[in-house]
């Protein structure tokens, strides 16, 4: 059986390295296409187009050679097993099989059972002639269909009988040295844990110290009368509100992007000084002085004047904010920190976003992804947008529903630039004066 089996005698010339050859009427053809017949060996020649066992996806009982693949296309998955999908199915279709060839997806399957690495496979029908008997089943005794003795219940007899007559209905019996192997697999075992799992932990969550504590002040509460006075707090935290209330200088976050005009390079100088210098020319300075890298935080120390209402003329006004942004002015002075990415806000704390006062953008959306409110509306609700940009650029479409302040940068004329940071300083204070005056000293 073997022998003339198509599928058996193809594995059988692939396992003994056989080499086989393109035949058209009894003698060498030069390509596949041009073949008729198949010689697996010097004793056997099949044609091509023989039928084989090895049904195709869907086909749970064939009723005709269009349900299984020929030897052809069987052959053909072995002999381009290492070639990409894409050359595997062009060279199928010039060897004739436009239809019927094994999908790029199975071929290693089958390559796999035909070179004797795995020993079956599911879509191969077994041989009429192959046992249906379940591997390791005990050997079936001599007159195992001889009655039994009539003692034996009549549903019993009749059981034993159906099982004895019909062996795909034998009970499996396990191997003992293969459950012995199995378990031994078992204890080997190592379970896969992801950080959901090893987060969770294996000690139960005990918290009845905390229910406790908060029992207990709950029932104070209840047992004030009403109209009474709370218990006060205690003192102990009040030098923690202090300490907090006196670190909480206000934060201005500028984009990272490299082509940015206001970047870590030059900010410092731009809003202390007055003075705009490219980005390029303030990283070659930094980097000559052997600072190669920009810091992720800042800091600037302004003299901000308090707002007075006693200005007869925009004039007036305007010098002393100019005065006010480079730090000549006589109010008190106002620490601001700058930062240019999330992890650089982190080290504020879990409040950080609280204190953020101002975001410089450049048009960009993607600069808000990692940020507390990553849609630009919703941002330039709860901050104060500012957008820098050259005075000969026109208007950028994609921030007019920002609600940012737009201020232009002469490219050239160096003595605008104090006029430029005198109103971004009079937008920020007034800005936060209004939505966040517990940043600002007195």
């Amino acid at each position: 059986m073997d022998s003339t089996d198509p599928l058996l005698a193809l594995r059988n010339a692939i396992k003994s390295k056989t080499s086989i050859a393109y035949l058209a009427n009894g003698q060498p053809a030069p390509t596949l296409l041009a073949a008729t017949h198949l010689l697996l060996s010097p004793a056997l020649t099949l044609p091509k187009s023989s039928p084989t066992r090895y049904t195709k996806p869907g086909v749970s009982d064939p009723s005709s050679t269009a349900d299984v693949y020929t030897l052809e296309a069987v052959y053909l998955a072995w002999l381009l097993r290492d070639a990409p999908g894409a050359e595997y199915m062009r060279q199928a279709r010039e060897s004739g099989l436009t239809v019927g060839f094994v999908s790029v997806t199975e071929r290693k399957s089958i390559v796999e059972w035909l070179e004797g690495k795995v020993a079956d496979l599911q879509r191969i029908k077994p041989l009429t002639s192959e046992s249906t008997t379940p591997p390791g089943t005990p050997p079936r005794r001599a007159g195992a269909t001889t009655a039994i003795p009539s003692t034996t219940p009549k549903h019993a007899s009749h059981s034993h009988g159906a099982d004895a007559t019909s062996p795909s209905k034998r009970r499996y019996v396990a191997d003992a040295q293969d459950m012995e192997v199995v378990k031994r697999i078992k204890q080997n075992e190592v379970e896969l844990r992801d950080r959901n799992t090893v987060l969770r932990g294996t000690k139960p969550n005990n918290f009845s110290a905390l229910h406790a504590s908060f029992t207990e002040r709950l029932k104070k509460y209840r047992d004030v009368k009403p109209g009474s006075a709370p218990a006060p707090a205690p003192s102990a935290g009040l030098p923690m509100q202090a300490r907090k209330a006196k670190n909480m200088f206000p934060i201005i976050m500028i984009s990272s992007s490299p082509t940015a005009l206001i970047t870590m390079y030059n900010v410092k100088r731009f809003l202390q000084e007055a003075i705009f210098e490219p980005s390029t020319t303030a990283r070659e300075r930094a980097a000559a002085a052997g600072n190669p890298r920009a810091e992720d935080l800042l800091h600037i120390d302004r003299r901000r004047d308090p707002p007075t209402a006693s200005f007869s003329s925009s004039t007036n006004a305007a010098s002393t904010s100019s005065a006010s942004s480079h730090g000549t002015g006589t109010g008190t002075v106002q620490r601001y920190f700058i930062v240019d990415s999330t992890d650089a806000l982190q080290k504020f704390g879990a409040d950080a976003w609280e204190r953020v006062v101002c975001v410089m953008t450049t048009g960009q959306a993607w600069q808000f992804r990692p940020y507390k409110w990553n849609e630009p509306r919703t941002l330039f609700h709860h901050v104060k947008g500012i957008y820098f940009t050259w005075a000969n650029d026109p208007p950028n479409a994609k921030i007019k529903d920002w609600n940012v302040t737009e201020l232009k940068i002469d490219p050239h004329r160096r003595h605008i630039d104090k006029s430029v940071v005198a109103h971004f300083w009079k937008i920020i204070d007034d800005w936060t004066v209004t939505n966040k005056p517990w940043l600002l000293k007195s």
